[in-house]
């Protein structure tokens, strides 16, 4: 069974943008669905909301630039949230620990407690199969005639 196209495209689309403000609004209006149509077939397909799906891959591409910048505001603002707290509130969310936590995690920090390693590494493996998921969902996706021709020219 091939993965559903809508889902693919809606995938794609927020893969691309996803350091931008993405709205169901928006969605809505690039592939002509209803609003409420596009979160059903998103949830019911992926088992994750649009926005926990995109609040977990921006805190996923987060985690990388702690390794690059200590600037926690600089890091929310770079991967695409539009403000601080909100993006604190998403991290602790998703994470299980504050930001500045998992800063001093990267940094190698002796204060961190073991129970605070746990959760990180847990939320990291949980954030990895997330994005696998939808990665393999991906691939999929029914290909299309001119990749059929492509193959067949081989």
């Amino acid at each position: 069974m091939f993965s559903n196209e809508l889902v693919c495209n809606i995938l794609d689309y927020i893969n691309k943008n996803i350091n931008k403000e993405i709205t169901i609004d928006e969605l809505s209006n690039i592939f002509y669905y209803d609003k409420t149509y596009i979160m059903k077939r998103f949830k019911k397909e992926l088992s994750i909301t649009i926005f926990d799906y995109i609040n977990s891959m921006r805190v996923f591409n987060s985690l990388t630039l702690y390794s690059f910048d200590n600037y926690i505001i600089y890091i929310a603002f770079k991967s695409g949230f539009n403000s601080l707290e909100y993006y604190s509130e998403m991290f602790k969310k998703i994470m299980g620990v504050s930001p500045s936590i998992y800063r001093k995690y990267v940094n190698r920090d002796i204060s961190i407690k073991d129970k605070e390693i746990d959760l990180i590494l847990y939320n990291i493996v949980k954030l990895n199969r997330i994005k696998k998921m939808t990665d393999k969902y991906l691939n999929n996706r029914k290909p299309s005639i001119i990749m059929v021709k492509k193959i067949a020219l081989k």
